[in-house]
C-alpha cells in the first residue's frame, strides 16, 4: 500500500509535487491549469508557478464524479 501524504492548505507545491500529491502526470497537472481547473499563484519576475494546498483542495471540492452505471 502506498503511504499518501496530506494535502496541506497553507502549503505551496510545485508543480511537480502537485503531480505526485494527486497522483497524476506533470502534463496532467499543467492540462488543469491550462483549462482553469486548477488555480496557480505566479509572483511577478518569477517563471515558476506556485500552488497553495488551499487551491488543490477546492479543485478536489468541486469535482463530480459521475456514474459509471
Amino acid at each position: 500500500m502506498q503511504d499518501k501524504r496530506t494535502i496541506e492548505p497553507n502549503v505551496v507545491y510545485s508543480r511537480e509535487e502537485t503531480a505526485s500529491l494527486l497522483g497524476v502526470s506533470l502534463t496532467t497537472v499543467k492540462r488543469l491549469i491550462a483549462r482553469g481547473h486548477l488555480r496557480v499563484s505566479r509572483p511577478q519576475g518569477m517563471r515558476r508557478m506556485l500552488i497553495r494546498g488551499a487551491y488543490i483542495l477546492k479543485m478536489l471540492d468541486q469535482t463530480i464524479m459521475e456514474s459509471q452505471a
